[in-house]
């Protein structure tokens, strides 16, 4: 137990959010596992602020990190969000009672907390075709995933994605999009709106027409999630230059969560169609649509060996995710997926964020007996 939490609040002291270098994670990390001999191969990449980027991937004593075709990896990401100004011990762990607070508490430090303390605590016997994978920039995009996958570095045939899940099995996740909407109309004075279209107009009519999208996604149910349907959400809106200018622009953020199943193109050829019938009903309106992430959503058989281990060992059925992860990604590379790890999600990203001692320990023990092949 105190080498979990030794992890856990020397990688909470270390300052991680997405738009920082990862390497003083990777480093430690690295460090770590090569003191137990493992090998470790770097990625790296520059974001688009210019920053080095590092994506690692680490294979025990005896087995080749080159090697792609593997039989179990174990991914956790390395970056955080940023944390608010007036969370003043965000990077200062404080145990209280039976809970460890700080800064990636949860997401993800206290599963990469106890991969390293697994990996410690083992005495050399391990599954062949076994990899810890660190990657950056999840919470921007899962970029780190997506270099990796591009570069084809690793083909898990069983992969365990690091979140907070309070130890359940996720076995399905909703998936992630988000699309921005730009609609153009003409400035004129608002004294003289026949000379104009306006932008804005026009986006109301849009953002209705997406709350009726909206509600009859909630016809198309998936029962093992909740809510069991596509979410769909206007987050943003920003348009027009002057309270006395009709206004030429407006830009909108469109986000949605698809369940598993969802046809890819299914919102993107409704959002088409909504622009088009503008274009129709307001001549000189201009719209266009950018589609900025997809991310489908992720599922794995309930019966699945993976999903069955890790409910035995936590004495807890398999659930779902409606929070988008890197396990979608790699559904499309991996047979079996599941999302794992300590800590409850509802507390992740605000200076509530913590991880109960007793979940760090009983995922590390799951995490070494998956590791030593005793599934």
């Amino acid at each position: 137990m105190s080498a979990v939490i030794d992890h856990l609040s020397n990688l909470i002291r270390i300052p991680s959010a997405s738009a920082l270098p990862n390497r003083p994670i990777t480093g430690y990390a690295s460090s770590v596992l090569t003191a137990r001999g493992w090998t470790t191969r770097e990625m790296t990449y520059i974001d688009g602020a210019g920053t080095e980027k590092v994506n690692l991937i680490a294979a025990p004593p005896g087995q080749d990190v080159a090697d792609r075709a593997v039989d179990l990896a174990f991914l956790c990401h390395t970056d955080t969000v940023p944390y608010a100004k007036d969370w003043l011990q965000a990077l200062r762990p404080v145990r209280q009672g039976a809970m460890l607070h700080g800064c990636g508490a949860c997401d993800v430090k206290g599963f990469l907390a106890c991969l390293l303390a697994a990996a410690e605590s083992n005495g050399g016997q391990w599954i062949s075709g076994l990899r810890i994978v660190l990657t950056a920039d999840e919470e921007v995009g899962c970029i780190g995933t997506q270099q990796l996958i591009a570069t084809d570095s690793l083909r898990p045939r069983r992969l365990v994605v690091g979140e907070p899940t309070l130890l359940r099995a996720a076995r399905a996740g909703k998936g992630y999009c988000l699309a921005r909407v730009t609609i153009h109309g003409q400035e004129a004075h608002s004294a003289l709106p026949e000379q104009g279209v306006s932008a804005i107009y026009a986006a109301a009519r849009l953002v209705s027409a997406v709350e009726v999208l909206g509600q009859q996604l909630t016809i198309e149910k998936h029962d093992f999630f909740d809510p069991t349907f596509t979410t769909l959400n206007v987050g943003t809106i920003e348009g027009g230059s002057a309270k006395n200018i009709i206004p030429g622009r407006t830009d909108l953020l469109i986000e949605w969560r698809p369940i598993p199943g969802l046809s890819s193109d299914r919102i993107p050829a409704a959002l088409r169609e909504m622009l088009e019938g503008l274009q129709r009903q307001y001549p000189g309106v201009r719209g266009s649509l950018a589609i900025l992430r997809e991310q489908a959503g992720f599922e794995t058989a309930a019966d699945s060996p993976l999903v069955r281990f890790i409910e035995s060992v936590t004495a807890q059925p398999a659930t779902s995710i409606a929070f988008g992860s890197e396990a979608s990604a790699w559904s499309a590379v991996a047979e079996e997926v599941v999302v794992f790890g300590p800590g409850d999600m509802r507390s992740a990203h605000s200076e509530r964020e913590c991880v109960s001692v007793d979940e760090l320990t009983t995922a590390t023990q799951a995490v070494n007996s998956l590791m030593q092949g005793r599934s």
